[in-house]
């Protein structure tokens, strides 16, 4: 029996297509040999995997029809993406490529070479791995995290469906590892393509509201190495700043305090003024923080870091100085990148000061009221807008339960989750030690729990002298005039492109029947078009999704998908008009 027909086309396929699975199989040192040779016929008259203790694989597993039975979506599978961790021989992964359309994505990680050797040897995977329909990913954090990224549409039109193969549960811890992994990226994607999804254009066109006097506030990126021998403190609005706070305020060291705009309050009450704020929240009930403060006089000589998407009315109330940070998934995602700061915000302001302090090169970060999560009744501390909020255990609505470092029950959600991951997955990467004054949250893995005494036994809170007034001297000169870049319109050009585009597809729609492929590729075309221009892309993102819906999940076209098509580029249109104003010549004219 030929256990290994099909391992050479399939490996030659995924190199092809420059699959990071085919560079980690060839560098892996497998045996190929004593791979296959694991592969025996069961007394089913199956293929079976031979585990280390000898029994195989589906030994002990119920029958294969009865593990797999659910795998395959019945609802609208064209719209649908499964990610399946744990290759087996191939028995899951292809009966969910049996029984769903071309449409459907399908994601495999595999933690063992050896494992995905064995699989990719009994089925000839070529033409699904050619058309992009199933790919074969590594187990690691950053492949993981940009397979899913790419399965946006899915998530949006659709659902991802995370299968757990059993029988290969019984090979390693690291297959139950793996899906816990899993499961946490795709809700962390899942929480970050719902703010994008239903936000993003209140966001960019708050940023496009704010274009004009964020040039004129100055720029972050003299602030880069700016960092150096600072230790900095992020104050965090959780429950246990309430304990925290007073004693920082009473012995602050020598260290360097950021917190949210949101925090201000509850800082204002315990009498603790941190170094600046930073805001990031686009929405406008941000601006109840102001009813909150007893002095608004406090933040006269406070700089304010904002989001260039935070709510223009937001910024334009701030007394103090005010330097805009312009962040990713807007207009200066792609062409701001080589002349401006452009951050990966997250979607969690605690997340956003630590990414912004690493990128200044500090040198120690301490952690205070990053709880993400509560025990009591209140999930912030006095004085914060939402501590009145009365927040009790809700599992219908994503809350969870954990338990703190002494065993004791405390409570979290999803958001809260995520934005922890995102927090871990930072310090990960980060080459700098990171403290957490611990108060009774979620434990945060890659900080180490402090005391508060033991800060000032050991020196956490002291910064290099002269570091911590360095950085403060180069964010005061960072609040000064650039240069404005001028855009040159492109209304007229995208309003003559498309016109013609649209009468080219009635006239596909009249024969839809014997013209699918070619209405397919002229709206892949059109999606092209839309995608194009990198300073109006952030802005149609919603359109870009909704066009890319059109070409990937529709299975067959008729003359009514005419009016989603005609309601996307009307959309497109009025939103090209509107960068045109906010960014063009005129608008510079208007300011100056």
């Amino acid at each position: 029996m030929n256990l290994h027909m099909y391992l050479t086309s399939n490996l030659e396929a995924l190199g092809k297509r420059g699959e990071a699975v085919a560079t980690w199989l060839a560098g892996s040192g497998v045996d190929i040999e004593a791979a296959l040779g694991r592969i025996f016929v069961n007394p089913m008259n199956l293929l079976d995997w031979r585990m280390d203790d000898g029994q195989g694989l589906l030994a002990n597993v119920p029958p294969l029809p009865l593990v797999y039975q659910d795998w395959a979506p019945k609802d609208e599978p064209e719209k649908d993406a499964t990610v399946i961790v744990g290759a087996n021989l191939g028995y899951g992964i292809n009966h969910v490529l049996g029984n769903t359309p071309n449409s459907h994505r399908v994601i495999v990680l595999e933690p063992r070479p050896d494992m995905l050797i064995a699989c990719l040897g009994q089925t000839d995977y070529v033409p699904f791995i050619n058309t992009g329909k199933l790919r074969f990913i590594i187990p690691d954090h950053d492949q993981l995290e940009k397979a899913i990224q790419q399965l946006d549409i899915n998530l949006v039109y659709g659902r991802i469906h995370l299968r757990n193969d059993l029988p290969s549960q019984q090979v390693s811890s690291a297959y139950a590892q793996w899906s816990h992994i899993t499961r946490g990226k795709l809700e962390n994607f899942s929480v970050e393509l719902a703010t994008l999804r239903q936000k993003q254009e209140v966001m960019v066109s708050n940023e496009l509201k704010n274009y004009a006097a964020s040039m004129d506030n100055g720029s972050l990126l003299p602030m880069k190495g700016m960092g150096q021998g600072v230790t900095a403190v992020i104050l965090g609005a959780g429950p246990s700043l309430a304990t925290m706070g007073p004693l920082l305020a009473e012995r602050p060291g020598h260290a360097l305090y950021g917190a949210a705009l949101q925090t201000l309050p509850a800082l204002e009450r315990i009498g603790l003024k941190p170094d600046f704020c930073l805001a990031i929240d686009f929405r406008e009930n941000m601006l109840q923080l102001y009813n909150g403060l007893k002095d608004t006089e406090w933040l006269r000589d406070l700089p304010l870091i904002y989001s260039t998407k935070l709510n223009p009315e937001v910024v334009r109330r701030y007394p103090g100085p005010k330097i805009p940070l312009w962040t990713m998934g807007g207009v200066g995602t792609y062409v701001f990148q080589e002349h401006e700061l452009v951050l990966d915000a997250g979607g969690n302001v605690g997340v956003t000061l630590a990414r912004f302090l690493t990128w200044c090169g500090v040198s120690r970060i301490v952690l205070a009221g990053q709880d993400f999560a509560w025990s009591g009744q209140s999930s912030h501390a006095p004085g914060h807008h939402a501590h009145a909020t009365v927040q009790t255990y809700q599992p219908s609505r994503g809350d969870v339960q954990l338990k703190d470092l002494t065993g004791q029950t405390i409570f979290s959600n999803v958001g809260y989750l995520s934005a922890k991951r995102d927090l871990e997955k930072d310090l990960r990467k980060a080459e700098i030690p990171v403290f957490n004054l611990y108060g009774g949250g979620a434990v945060i893995e890659g900080s180490k729990v402090v005391t508060f005494d033991e800060c000032h036994e050991l020196g956490i809170l002291a910064s290099q002298p002269g570091a911590k007034e360095r950085f403060l001297s180069a964010l005061e000169r960072a609040n000064r005039p650039r240069v404005r870049p001028i855009y040159q319109s492109r209304q007229q050009q995208w309003n003559t492109s498309l016109r013609h585009a649209t009468r080219q597809l009635e006239k596909l729609m009249k024969k839809s029947q014997r013209k699918q492929g070619e209405i397919r590729q002229l709206l892949a075309n059109v999606l092209l078009f839309l995608r194009q221009d990198p300073l109006y892309l952030p802005y149609l993102y919603n359109e870009v999704m909704d066009m890319a819906a059109l070409v990937q999940t529709k299975i067959n076209y008729n003359p009514t998908d005419m009016g989603e098509y005609r309601r996307i580029l009307k959309i497109v249109l009025v939103k090209v008009r509107e960068i045109d104003v906010a960014l063009g010549p005129k608008n510079v004219e208007r300011a100056a």
